[in-house]
């Protein structure tokens, strides 16, 4: 078992830290060459890929329902007339696949209930690797969510949630990799790191919290860090893809754009965002269903810039 990256508190140092200053164009490499945004020669993620959903613990329907319309939303067969859009701003996912293969078209697959808490509500990093072996291994992402009432290993104190790849069971005498992804709701726990701008930070400057799209403060939450690593995922899968920094705690495709939503962001403000007429949420991407969303921004490995879609 791999655990390659975790959403960690970057959020809090970049809250914290005036030096880490974002903006929609900043580049990587002009304050840290050492640090430079690259490609480590390894695998990305390709052709046809399931992201299969294990719901560890209370969910309700409505809270279901936000995280499979974003999935959906990411490779929607029909496009959405309102823009800016969710597979839009996955298209910039695009820019890191140099040689000819085949397409990358990621699709919901299968949904497993763990609703009577197997494990219990205070999980380990291996325990959270067993539940994402429930799902389907090959050609798969499979997503480890917890609800609010799950302590795990690491949640609030150092991650909000991880991604990683493991060996599966043996198909036709052979094992495959896939990778999976954890992410737990903070709303109870520490939504000021982790649900951050949909809350106050517990570091930094303490501007009004943003108003969440879907009317929940803990998967609104959740959306933003699946999409980050469903990012880091695809164009990092084992560790040897994209990255900036050390291998044992890389800056990803996301990641190294921490805090970053919209054009114009610093520290403790998201950027110049969509703002809901009606309700005043505030998002930067339309999905399937009517959905809003917030979404972070990704690096353009051809520039090492942060590129935003609002």
């Amino acid at each position: 078992m791999a655990s390659l990256t975790s959403l960690n508190f970057l959020l809090c140092i970049f809250l914290a830290i005036s030096i880490f200053r974002f903006s929609s164009a900043r580049k990587l490499t002009e304050s840290e060459p050492q640090l430079k945004f690259q490609y480590h020669r390894g695998p990305l993620l390709t052709g046809k890929i399931s992201v299969n959903l294990i719901w560890y613990g209370n969910f309700k329907p409505s809270q279901k329902a936000i995280v499979t319309d974003f999935i959906t939303s990411l490779s929607s067969p029909k496009p959405l007339t309102a823009q800016p859009s969710v597979d839009t701003w996955w298209k910039a996912t695009e820019k890191y696949y140099q040689t000819p293969s085949p397409k990358l078209a990621l699709s919901l697959g299968s949904q497993i209930l763990d609703e009577n808490y197997s494990f219990g509500k205070s999980l380990t990093t291996d325990q959270i690797v067993k539940l994402a072996s429930k799902g389907p291994q090959r050609n798969a992402i499979n997503v480890v969510l917890t609800s609010a009432d799950v302590a795990v290993e690491g949640f609030c104190s150092s991650r909000c949630g991880t991604h990683g790849s493991s060996v599966g069971a043996r198909v036709n005498g052979k094992r495959y990799k896939f990778a999976y992804i954890w992410v737990g709701n903070s709303e109870t726990q520490c939504p000021g790191q982790c649900a951050w701008p949909f809350h106050q930070p517990i570091y930094g400057p303490q501007n009004p919290a943003l108003v969440a799209p879907n009317n929940d403060v803990g998967v609104d939450g959740m959306v933003i860090n699946v999409a980050s690593l469903l990012a880091g995922t695809v164009t990092n899968p084992f560790g040897n893809g994209y990255f900036q920094g050390p291998k044992e705690a890389p800056l990803e495709a996301a990641s190294a754009c921490t805090g970053v939503y919209g054009k114009g962001a610093y520290p403790g403000y998201a950027g110049n965002l969509l703002v809901d007429p009606t309700t005043g949420a505030s998002y930067n991407a339309n999905g399937v269903n009517g959905r809003k969303y917030l979404l972070p921004a990704l690096v353009d490995p051809k520039t090492s810039a942060c590129s935003t879609i609002v």
